[in-house]
């Protein structure tokens, strides 16, 4: 939606780039939309509009953009305009909305695989403490020269 025809635009002097032109002309341009005096939309779309960009509106109705990256007060101008443009558009669109699917078999087999794999190490790692603990305590029997365990009540 070209909304440029409605655009009111103020002229300040900018920073930046320009050396000491950029004390004598006033580059950096100020555009401004006022929602609701405009022709081009809806009373739904206007709705709408000071919903989404509630931060960027004034409080006369003024959806404000500032223009200051160019050395030309054209080539700013052109751009407050493109800037306005695309947040009227961005505002406007409807957003998609999702289409809930299920869960296909092979995800979930795939999840449960990858789950396992990540158990596996563990369960070494746990089967591996066991043992080296049974190997010490056989040791110790062996020093103890105890061959049958039934005969001890700790066991």
């Amino acid at each position: 939606m070209d909304v440029s025809k409605e655009i009111l635009f103020k002229t300040t002097r900018s920073g930046g780039k320009g050396g000491q032109n950029v004390n004598k002309v006033e580059t950096a341009v100020l555009a401004s939309f006022h929602i609701d005096d405009s022709a081009l939309l809806s009373a739904a779309q206007k709705q709408l509009l000071h919903e989404k960009l509630a931060n960027r509106i004034n409080n006369e109705g003024y959806l404000w953009v500032k223009s200051e990256t160019y050395r030309t007060q054209l080539e700013n101008k052109t751009d407050a305009t493109r800037k306005i443009n695309e947040a009227i558009a961005k505002a406007l669109l409807k957003k998609k909305s999702r289409i809930a699917t299920k869960v296909s078999k092979a995800s979930i087999e795939r999840r449960i695989e990858s789950k396992k794999e990540k158990v596996l190490p563990k369960t070494i790692e746990e089967n591996i403490a066991v043992i080296s603990r049974l190997r010490k305590l056989f040791a110790i029997f062996r020093r103890l020269r105890i061959n049958r365990l039934s005969e001890y009540s700790f066991f």
